[in-house]
Formats: structure tokens, C-alpha cells, sequence
């Protein structure tokens, strides 16, 4: 059976990876066309993504992304940001 969530209760909601790292807050949500486009996320203290992002304040996970939405947000690991630089010699 389909539960129904109202969006607004999402708000501030706890975001986890599927591998059970605390990842953000919910900070607000994008909404194209009736749909989910995507979901801001804040950095806050103690989370894996103010590790990863240093000074910056969240980042757009899009909806895709988005595993489960209960209690919690859950999230695939592959919207973990990118903090590696290849550096290329030349």
C-alpha cells in the first residue's frame, strides 16, 4: 500500500546513505510540473557532508537519488559529493 506524505513535513527531517552515514538536513524541497525535482540539503554540525563540503552550506540531491522517505530521508551513497581532484601530470 502507497502511504502519502505531505512535503511540508519533510522539512528539517534527518537525511541518512543507504549505508547509514548521517548526511544533512533537510532544508527544502524542489518542485517542477506536481513532481519532486530534487531535495536542498544543509550541512550541519557533525554531518558527514560538512566534512566533505568544509565551508559550504548544503547541496541539491536530485529526487532519483532518494531511496526511502519515512521518519528519515534515506539517500543513495552516490550523491555523496566528489571531494577527490584527480591531478593529471603533464
Amino acid at each position: 500500500m502507497l502511504k502519502m506524505k505531505n512535503i511540508s513535513h519533510t522539512w528539517d527531517m534527518k537525511v541518512f546513505t543507504d549505508t547509514g552515514d548521517y548526511f544533512g538536513d533537510v532544508e527544502d524541497s524542489i518542485i517542477t510540473a506536481n513532481k519532486v525535482f530534487g531535495w536542498k540539503i544543509k550541512a550541519t554540525k557533525n554531518s558527514f557532508l560538512s566534512s566533505v563540503l568544509g565551508s559550504a552550506r548544503g547541496v541539491i540531491v536530485p529526487h532519483q537519488l532518494v531511496k526511502a522517505v519515512g521518519d528519515i530521508l534515506i539517500i543513495s551513497k552516490s550523491a555523496i559529493p566528489s571531494h577527490h581532484v584527480e591531478e593529471r601530470e603533464e
